[in-house]
């Protein structure tokens, strides 16, 4: 009987050690793996901080001696270093979508996109369905009016 509770016991323990093993090779693995991506925002001088840049001051879009483009997203009010910066020099103040590699607190660029944000004007909205506040489901069909159609979307402070 000892020897069977011993013999379990040795096998936990090595099925422990084992699975403690695996769990820290993956661990090493995720963080050696790059995270490349996409991220939003706006194109701001380093010499702005984010409280600054979420009020839209003025003096985020103004250059300071030292001071270099970065990246302010305003979804989770982070500022990000930019590297290259010659790939940004033509969009202070844009809103853009930024694709790269995160590495620390600065994306390495790869590419830089402007942000459309909405319908150009006199253009047509695209056929939609959505719930409305009561649970409803809206078309562009069944919000049409006699008049046309006035849609606007708010975007709420916890989104």
């Amino acid at each position: 009987m000892l020897a069977f509770i011993s013999d379990s016991l040795v096998k936990r323990l090595a099925l422990s050690v084992a699975a403690s093993c695996f769990a820290a090779v993956l661990a090493s693995g995720q963080s050696a793996t790059p995270n490349t991506g996409a991220w939003s925002g706006t194109i701001v001088y380093s010499s702005c901080n984010a409280d600054e840049a979420f009020a839209e001051s003025p003096e985020c879009l103004r250059s300071a001696p030292g001071a270099k483009l970065s990246l302010y997203d305003d979804t989770n009010r982070v500022m990000y270093d930019l590297e290259p910066q010659d790939r940004v020099t033509a969009h202070p103040g844009e809103s853009v979508t930024v694709r790269g590699r995160l590495d620390g607190d600065a994306i390495r660029v790869t590419s830089v996109e402007l942000m459309s944000i909405g319908l150009a004007v006199g253009q047509k909205a695209p056929a939609f369905s959505l719930h409305d506040q009561f649970g409803h489901v809206q078309t562009l069909d069944s919000l049409k009016g006699a008049n046309g159609t006035v849609l606007l979307f708010f975007r709420s402070a916890d989104w």
